[in-house]
């Protein structure tokens, strides 16, 4: 994808192979820079703070992390410890322990002489790969646009909520990469993008590289959706998932399932995005068994942004000293997802046509 017409990945190695680069997001969508990791320190902090997030981002900067934790100190009880550290740095999004797992067992066997450059081997593997998961997943969405765009024969109108776009894996993204191939191919598609509080992703993030692309938006407050459903603006509802359940539950931001209860209240049809990286075959009810992250009140007493002197502030938005609950994902139950789009192809939210298109 572009930002001010260059090409960018959201990761990438320095050109001396020593360190990675990311775009600090948490600047965006008023300043674009980048920031460069060096170390298992600073990429954990980079992944606790949301200066890289989105789950597939996640999962390939946590490996990135782990081959540098390793060139410092490459025997056994460093990389137990590096995993460990990594796994914790965000507990919701199952990408973060795919690529950990993925890594440790390629490495582990090896003598610890070899394990940094191997490890350094599978993240660039693992990076490469989500870019392809992600144009697969924007075929697999795309079918259902190009349909909605035959049969009203005008302008498909698609609601998303947080930012499962390009800036939340290496490229194209999740939930946009079907907008986006509808877009470069010719059919006329708009987006409806939620702010999402607290942190605003939509907003900050999913507005700001959609605008970069081209790609007709328009910002709305959260809980705007519904009466757009209630009026016929909403053709589809296409959202992303930090974790896939066995039967096909999903967890997303906070504020996805209620977005899903009035798509199924309005007849919308409702869809998850997702690679198979982000399913976790381990579990079935997402609502029990997935650990939401309870993040800092803060996020939602407090909000950033521009001031009319183009300086970026944080201002506090609630009486001082307010207590805030701030869970940060919620779970919407398979019953409720129409389908998901996959790299694999579309499929039902069940168990069974799920473990039909994985062949587990």
């Amino acid at each position: 994808m572009k930002i001010g017409g260059k090409s960018y990945r959201t990761l990438w190695p320095t050109p001396q192979g020593d360190a990675i680069e990311v775009i600090d997001q948490t600047l965006l969508p008023h300043r674009f820079a980048t920031r460069r990791l060096a170390d298992l320190d600073s990429t954990i902090r980079a992944i606790k703070t949301m200066v890289v997030r989105g789950a597939p981002l996640i999962g390939a900067t946590a490996a990135y992390g782990f081959a540098m934790a390793l060139r410092a100190d490459p025997s056994d009880a460093a990389l137990g410890d590096a995993f460990e550290r990594l796994l914790a740095s965000r507990p919701t999004a199952v990408n973060l322990r795919f690529a950990l797992e993925a890594t440790r067992d390629l490495v582990a066997p090896l003598p610890p002489s070899q394990r940094a450059a191997a490890a350094w081997r599978q993240a660039e593997a693992l990076a490469d790969e989500d870019v392809d998961l992600c144009k697969r997943i924007g075929e697999a969405g795309f079918e259902r646009i190009e349909a909605a765009y035959r049969r009203t024969g005008r302008t498909v109108n698609v609601l998303t909520h947080c930012n499962a776009g390009w800036l939340a894996t290496i490229d194209w993204g999740t939930a946009t990469a079907p907008i986006y191939l509808a877009h470069d191919r010719g059919v006329p598609v708009h987006v409806w993008v939620d702010e999402t509080r607290p942190r605003n992703q939509g907003a900050a993030l999913t507005a700001f590289e959609l605008g970069e692309h081209g790609v007709p938006h328009t910002l709305i407050a959260d809980n705007a959706g519904g009466h757009l459903m209630q009026h016929g603006r909403v053709d589809l509802c296409i959202v992303g998932a930090d974790r896939v359940t066995a039967r096909g539950d999903a967890a997303n931001k906070i504020g996805t399932y209620l977005k899903a209860l009035a798509a199924r209240a309005n007849g919308v049809p409702f869809y998850v995005a997702a690679p198979y990286t982000t399913i976790d075959w381990r579990i079935d009810d997402g609502v029990r068994d997935i650990e939401i992250e309870e993040r800092d009140g803060a996020e939602v007493t407090h909000i950033q942004g521009r001031l009319s002197n183009g300086e970026l502030a944080l201002v506090e938005i609630g009486p001082s000293g307010v207590t805030a609950a701030n869970p940060a994902f919620d779970v919407t139950p398979a019953e409720l997802i129409d389908g998901l789009f996959t790299d694999r192809g579309f499929c039902k939210a069940d168990k069974a046509s799920m473990a039909a298109l994985f062949g587990r």
